[in-house]
């Protein structure tokens, strides 16, 4: 398979459900076209924000069926696919690529917390054992392990290796993965907190692997974009603002997207502000 380099705006898109609780496919139909019209360049599903640790594992493999059903050739589709174990996470890889997934994204297996050399080979070991395109998600804040630059750029040397999403608050670490242009795309989170997106795009970075881009995906796009040129940059700068959305409380957000203008430019329905803030 040709190793695909993604760049641009890469959103974890979240899960849409019932009322009853199943998952909802005409929405997930909905979201995809919605995220391809405004400029998303890939997505990734069942990922942090696509309710993956509350769904079963039999939703989960639906959810894979159905949605690579609906992908098209300009948004590929990537799952998030880590299990408890090397195993699991080979058989949830090998189950996505049998269904029609464009690639799988990984993360250290939580909880575990095993030393990084061990998880240097649960990542080895999974590239050796399939040929779908993969990422790495260094996630310790949710993982509880970590993986320094040396560890990640050897995992880089593997093929199938395609992707890389950053979510430590170490603007250094991105540096040194990118100084030594590994062949693959290095994204960051773009949570506020972490501070990565503006140090990230402007050391060479390949874009955003988002949140955000499920509210405002166009904007996400123009911040996501590398700087081949200063136009790339004055274009981040203006749009960059829109990533400190804050979520300490449901009605501040929703106000500023309600002077943001995300309302009226997506056709938002908003309830009332002040009874979101009784």
């Amino acid at each position: 398979m040709p190793k695909q380099k993604i760049t641009g705006s890469f959103v974890a898109l979240i899960t849409p459900f019932n009322k009853d609780g199943s998952v909802d496919f005409a929405a997930f139909r909905s979201l995809l076209a919605f995220q391809e019209q405004h400029g998303t360049k890939a997505v990734l599903i069942m990922g942090s924000t696509g309710e993956t640790s509350m769904l079963s594992p039999e939703e989960k493999q639906q959810v894979i069926v159905e949605t690579a059903k609906m992908k098209s050739a300009k948004m590929p589709i990537f799952y998030g696919c880590t299990g408890n174990s090397t195993e699991a996470t080979i058989a949830n890889v090998k189950f996505a690529q049998d269904h029609g997934a464009d690639g799988a994204i990984l993360a250290a297996p939580a909880y575990i917390c095993a030393p990084e050399a061990d998880i240097e080979r649960f990542f080895l070991d999974i590239a050796d054992a399939t040929d779908l395109p993969l990422g790495i998600y260094n996630n310790p804040p949710r993982v509880k392990s970590d993986l320094h630059w040396d560890n990640l750029i050897r995992i880089f040397k593997h093929p199938h290796y395609v992707i890389h999403k950053e979510s430590t608050a170490r603007v250094g670490q991105v540096a040194q993965v990118l100084a030594v242009n590994p062949d693959v795309a290095v994204m960051c989170c773009d949570s506020p907190n972490l501070g990565l997106v503006v140090p990230t795009m402007s050391l060479g970075g390949h874009g955003t692997a988002n949140m955000t881009g499920n509210v405002a995906p166009a904007e996400l796009a123009v911040i996501s974009t590398p700087w081949a040129s200063y136009a790339e940059a004055e274009s981040f700068k203006r749009e960059y603002p829109l990533t400190g959305l804050d979520a300490e409380a449901l009605a501040k957000g929703l106000r500023i997207v309600a002077d943001l203008g995300l309302d009226k430019a997506y056709g938002y329905k908003l309830k009332v502000l002040a009874a979101m803030a009784a």
